[in-house]
């Protein structure tokens, strides 16, 4: 099976139908009859959330871009076994966390650095937090401290928004473990914060 390039789908109104307001279900029996649209549509509309997350996670863009191609590639292959049960979303969240994974695994002793939406994750730092250069600073050095199971946890949560049942689903982790993570990451977070207030 050879996967479509990576490429923005310039005609919206293919055969007589709109791709953009085609539901994923749709899109997917589309990949899985031989449209040769379906899957760039669906690449359009999962690639830039599937990207910011590998960025924010690896602090890197192009290794966040390979992993997000690489997500696509798995996808593409498996598509097949997808059998609806969950959001396509939920479903292709799953593989890029888990080869985001493998990338921070893979890179060992480098340090994993975040690139985040500070002003998305403020409200979660804690009481007090606001929109000072000073504290943008502290919080992405505070975040970038957390361990990856502490910060994959709070990003899910705090910045994709999933819900614990969807974070559960795409780590594998229990709902009450990650609860405990997001709560712990929130505590170093608030700890940290605090340190360099007073500093």
């Amino acid at each position: 099976m050879t996967v479509p390039a990576a490429r923005l789908v310039t005609h919206d109104d293919i055969d007589g139908y709109k791709l953009s307001t085609m539901t994923d279900a749709a899109l997917v029996r589309g990949v899985l009859a031989g449209d040769p649209f379906a899957f760039g549509a669906l690449m359009d509309r999962h690639s830039g959330v599937c990207l910011r997350y590998a960025l924010r996670v690896l602090g890197n863009r192009e290794d966040a871009e390979d992993v997000t191609q690489e997500t696509f590639v798995r996808a593409y292959g498996a598509l097949g076994r997808y059998d609806g049960s969950v959001a396509l979303r939920t479903w292709l969240m799953t593989i890029l966390v888990n080869r985001c994974r493998t990338a921070l695994a893979l890179r060992s002793k480098r340090e994993a650095r975040i690139v985040i939406d500070i002003d998305v994750v403020m409200s979660a730092a804690g009481p007090g937090a606001n929109n000072g250069d000073a504290l943008r600073d502290s919080l992405a050095n505070a975040i970038a401290r957390l361990d990856p199971a502490h910060r994959e946890a709070f990003v899910l949560k705090h910045v994709e928004e999933l819900s614990y049942e969807e974070i559960s689903l795409v780590t594998g982790v229990g709902i009450s473990a990650l609860k405990m993570r997001v709560q712990r990451a929130r505590e170093k977070l608030q700890s940290w914060l605090e340190e360099d207030r007073n500093a």
